[in-house]
């Protein structure tokens, strides 16, 4: 089965191939194209291929632009950071989307739909055009994002707003601790409080740490591509390591 990437982040790129390459060797990737313009270009000169990975956001645009453009008859798997864009409507008609940074399960899964549907001819992919007119609409709409959280503090409730949290963290219980410094204890999971962020704002850098943009003082490389995360005063104190697959996903996202 022939397939293509469209990818701006080169590491990213590497990592999804490699791992396409594990969990599904029949498949075969004939090109990575880094935006939407040589995207555009390259369906312009080359057969349609048998499936498409395609990230969302990309340097110069988003991916649906590239499907307003052709109408593609073959399954896309969507490769996004963020759950902003309706992702139940990618979940029909030959049409999954991963979140990054993709897990192997989650991968073969994906690949073994888009198969079936090659071979079987189960059903023909929605139209993308459609979808993407439908997804833009949705994007127009600002979500409602959380703008303040209730902590316990010594037997009592003390309201803190969004904007002045500088990070949240787990430990035993997730707690958040504000700008200023101060710590309080919450009820909700750090899954939980991350669908409720801003994803322009907070990141979730890792299983035990979600920070604020506003916060992130220094970034720096480790061994095996992995990054440490240094925040301002007065949590200097506080460094965060990143993986090496979330590494370049993270650093796309502070880098607006």
């Amino acid at each position: 089965m022939n397939a293509i990437i469209i990818e701006d982040e080169k590491l990213v790129a590497r990592e999804l191939s490699f791992k396409i390459a594990k969990v599904a060797p029949n498949v075969k990737i004939l090109e990575v194209l880094p935006s939407v313009k040589t995207s555009i270009n390259w369906f312009a000169q080359n057969a349609e291929p048998d499936l498409v990975f395609a990230d969302i956001q990309l340097a110069d645009g988003i991916s649906f632009e590239i499907f307003e453009r052709y109408k593609l008859n073959c399954p896309v798997i969507f490769i996004t950071s963020y759950n902003e864009f309706a992702i139940r409507a990618f979940k029909v008609n030959g049409i999954d989307y991963l979140l990054k940074p993709v897990e192997l399960d989650d991968l073969k899964e994906a690949i073994e739909k888009a198969e079936n549907i090659n071979k079987l001819h189960l059903q023909k992919p929605v139209d993308l055009y459609k979808l993407a007119e439908l997804l833009q609409k949705e994007s127009l709409a600002k979500p409602a994002y959380k703008e303040q959280f209730l902590c316990n503090h010594r037997n009592s409730w003390v309201p803190v707003k969004v904007k002045d949290v500088a990070y949240f963290y787990y430990d035993v219980v997730v707690h958040l601790v504000t700008k200023n410094n101060e710590k309080f204890s919450l009820d909700d999971s750090l899954d939980d409080i991350e669908a409720l962020l801003n994803p322009d704002f907070f990141y979730r850098i890792n299983r035990q740490y979600i920070a604020n943009i506003d916060m992130i003082q220094r970034v720096w490389g480790l061994e095996n591509l992995k990054l440490m995360v240094k925040l301002k005063e007065p949590h200097q104190a506080v460094e965060i390591d990143i993986s090496r697959q979330k590494a370049p996903v993270f650093k796309k996202w502070l880098d607006k």
